[in-house]
């Protein structure tokens, strides 16, 4: 950032959040790469006696960054990083350079999520403007790898905190939560998330030969059929009965009179809180090896599910969306996951609010620059109401 974009910032009484929003959405920050977005956002907080501290792991920026050293402690929690461009031919603006047309902000993070830490920053600002003894504490955390790995982002940074005891009690992320316009769907939880990569070995060989092969192909369907048409569980008041989808089969030397000599397949399962990922393991071994199978298989453990119950965190946000919406926010634990399933289980009370999410991760991302304004309304009260 030049020196006057900095000064500018640094010294305006009250930030602009679609002038924000284009700020951050410039920085062509694909993931792990945060290109100065955190930079910005200290250069923003620093100012509102903000302690900042940057904990860069491999190649991931984080930011934790606290005013206040009492409880409660109301995080926004959210990521610089975005996904690629895709075919930049298709967009009709470029990516990186936000453009505002008939209403809407164009670019890549417009909705997820540079356009909610924009008004999160201005939602602060003002809130600590108007209040400057304010009970408890505001935090950010903030990293650059959410679309990506998510290895050293967001689960490092609660790692650290957790080894010096210092706790989050309720956070806010930012991911675009809303369906048809802004604050109509609040998400209170998200399903886990677990992932197996399935290896079930036969013997190549010759078609016309039966007896000197071994199918894998023949040997999966069985197993994976029966997988597929499991009964899991019937969820409960906050979630759907447990899910197992199969993403990706694949055997065959594409010739079509040899037999493979493996298999492998891909599934996913988004369970409920009925479920834990130690009993869908054994679920899941006991039906294989009942088929027999010479198998191996790979576990990918994304996240655990959390919820959020009805009480005053939940019920403060939900009223401050009526007051400024005029309408009553849906309350879902839709969706995929997102950074909320690392900070929940330390205790935390975790809901996702922020933009439509209509185009997220699509070439022309946009928002409605008039979501990010009632957003920035829709945060302020929900400090006011939480800290004041």
């Amino acid at each position: 950032m030049n020196n006057s974009s900095k000064n500018k910032y640094l010294t305006s009484a009250t930030l602009d959040v679609i002038e924000l929003a284009c700020e951050l959405i410039s920085r062509p920050s694909i993931t792990p790469k945060d290109e100065g977005c955190q930079e910005l956002i200290i250069d923003i907080l620093a100012p509102l006696d903000f302690t900042n501290e940057s904990m860069i792991f491999e190649d991931t920026t984080n930011l934790w960054s606290r005013r206040g050293n009492v409880e409660p402690v109301f995080c926004f929690a959210g990521h610089t990083d975005v996904v690629p461009t895709g075919d930049i031919a298709q967009w009709f603006t470029a990516p990186f350079e936000p453009t505002i047309h008939e209403g809407r902000l164009y670019g890549r993070g417009a909705a997820d999520m540079k356009g909610s830490l924009a008004a999160m920053l201005v939602a602060t600002t003002k809130f600590v403007n108007d209040y400057p003894n304010h009970k408890g504490s505001i935090a950010y955390l903030i990293t650059s790898d959410e679309e990506g790995p998510f290895i050293n982002g967001t689960t490092r940074v609660i790692d650290t905190l957790e080894a010096r005891n210092e706790k989050i009690t309720y956070c806010i992320v930012g991911e675009p939560s809303s369906s048809n316009s802004i604050g109509d769907v609040i998400k209170n939880g998200r399903r886990g998330s677990i992932s197996g990569e399935l290896t079930i070995k036969g013997k190549q060989g010759h078609v016309a030969y039966p007896d000197h092969v071994k199918n894998p192909i023949h040997f999966a369907m069985p197993a994976l059929a029966e997988l597929s048409q499991t009964h899991w569980d019937n969820g409960n008041d906050y979630f759907p009965a447990t899910s197992f989808q199969l993403s990706n089969i694949n055997s065959g030397t594409g010739a079509t009179n040899v037999v493979p000599g493996q298999l492998t397949a891909l599934f996913n399962l988004r369970y409920s809180t009925e479920l834990t990922d130690n009993k869908i393991v054994d679920k899941v071994t006991t039906i294989l090896d009942k088929h027999q199978l010479d198998y191996e298989l790979k576990w990918t453990f994304n996240g655990k599910p959390f919820i959020t119950e009805p009480g005053r965190f939940l019920n403060a946000v939900s009223q401050a969306v009526l007051e400024i919406t005029g309408e009553t926010p849906e309350i879902s634990t839709s969706g995929g996951t997102s950074d909320g399933r690392f900070i929940a289980p330390t205790g935390a009370e975790v809901i996702e609010l922020g933009p439509c999410n209509s185009t997220i991760h699509q070439v022309n991302e946009c928002v409605g620059c008039d979501e990010l304004i009632k957003l920035v309304d829709i945060y302020y009260k929900s400090l006011e109401k939480v800290l004041c």
